[in-house]
């Protein structure tokens, strides 16, 4: 099959990795992708934003399956183009995209279903919202949220009241997130350990597609600004098997069937961001695609055939399905640019990305390639690398020995991936 990645970032090139161990592979295409895909994939030139262009290249090279990895094509309807146009695409809908585009419509969707989740108001007047916190949250915490798509940042967990106060205004006041910001939610700022569960869906069927604990907080011991994930480890640590399956009965098998019944079907990668609280999983978040680093810590773990699996799912052949993964534990650190993810700067000449471990990778996220063919430093994120390991204390210690050989000026990374 000729499949053709739609994205840049790592996880897209954790998805090419996992697609190319396929038997059924034998050509993959990438866009925009980047240099640290280029040994398993051709880049065509194509804007992800530009659905008649991924058309026209499907159809010119018969392309036999689209893969959709960021979600602001997906929320933009580039599944809905291509499947119209008759080009096989994983994916959902613009529609089911809804659970990431809009965070009130995922509480409300929650709230329809008996979804379990944190108490949540949404506003688009400052005023309103101020006197809201004054009522609900009196010099409290809260956790303030921008409704639409704001690349994994739209999110402040604000510790007081004062910082609560800043965020309402940050986003509703001075557009600090654009568009994304114009509507806000407030939701009560409830506590426990972070998980996120993965699962691949068909429209009525799911199945378990592996679990992590991401660290979103720029700087070790969970300090500084929320980010897009600066590490993570899988599977989740405090995700026990009964605590899974209840957030999988109670959660993601409600979404699935609730999506079907509005006339919505959710077909694609569904990841439940998830806080374990004292009174059982509550839902942070969804996203409609892969999470990313969850997919670079995921992926390498799985020991399935990934597109055949995703092949199944667009069958609608999942209700007697599983998926396997290696018995082994993956943590994967984030090396970025520093002063991310505020501004920062670009361009710096990486080293040391030849050294190679059996028991490590390193993805591509962020990179470029410069003008003498030397791989720059170019995003916010620049690098993931993954360590595997038969418990948490080797395969973080595989990433950071693996990371330790590689090198940037301005290079910044968590020191403190997996060490709890």
């Amino acid at each position: 099959m000729h499949v053709l990645v739609i994205g840049s970032g790592g996880r897209e090139h954790a998805l090419v990795d996992a697609i190319d161990r396929s038997p059924l592979t034998s050509r993959i295409s990438v866009a925009p992708g980047n240099p640290g895909m280029s040994a398993m994939a051709q880049r065509p030139d194509l804007d992800p934003d530009d659905s008649d262009a991924i058309i026209a290249f499907a159809r010119a090279e018969s392309v036999d399956l689209v893969v959709i990895g960021p979600e602001a094509p997906l929320v933009a309807g580039l599944a809905d183009a291509l499947n119209n146009a008759g080009i096989k695409t994983f994916g959902p809908s613009a529609e089911a995209a809804q659970l990431e585009g809009s965070k009130a419509f995922s509480r409300d969707f929650c709230s329809r279903h008996g979804i379990p989740q944190p108490r949540f108001a949404r506003f688009t007047d400052s005023a309103a919202a101020l006197a809201y916190l004054d009522e609900m949250y009196p010099g409290q915490g809260a956790v303030i949220k921008a409704d639409g798509l704001a690349a994994g940042k739209g999110v402040v967990v604000a510790e007081t009241g004062e910082e609560a106060e800043e965020a309402v205004r940050m986003m509703l006041d001075d557009a600090g997130f654009g568009e994304a910001g114009r509507s806000i939610l407030i939701e009560e700022r409830i506590t426990g350990t972070e998980a996120s569960l993965f699962a691949l869906v068909d429209g009525r069927n799911a199945v378990f597609l592996g679990s992590a604990q991401d660290y979103k907080r720029a700087h070790d011991g969970d300090k500084g600004p929320n980010t897009g994930g600066m590490g993570a480890i899988s599977p989740a640590p405090k995700l026990t098997p009964s605590l899974e399956a209840k957030a999988w009965e109670s959660i993601v098998l409600p979404v699935v069937r609730g999506m079907a019944d509005e006339g919505r079907p959710y077909r694609g990668f569904l990841y439940a961001g998830l806080m374990l609280t004292e009174h059982g999983p509550q839902v942070i978040e969804f996203n409609c695609r892969f999470g990313d680093p969850e997919a670079e810590v995921i992926l390498p773990r799985l020991k399935s055939d990934l597109l055949s699996a995703m092949l199944t799912a667009m069958e609608g052949g999942l209700g007697h399905a599983d998926l396997r993964f290696e018995d082994n534990i993956a943590v994967t650190v984030i090396m970025a640019n520093g002063g991310y993810p505020g501004p920062y700067t670009k361009g710096a000449t990486i080293h040391g990305l030849d050294a190679d471990d059996a028991h490590s990778m390193v993805f591509h996220a962020g990179t470029n390639t410069g003008e003498n063919g030397e791989i720059i430093a170019a995003g916010g994120r620049v690098l993931a690398v993954t360590g595997l390991g038969k418990d948490a204390a080797e395969a973080r210690e595989k990433a950071y020995t693996r990371l330790g050989k590689i090198t940037w000026d301005g290079v910044m990374y968590r020191r403190d991936i997996a060490a709890d």
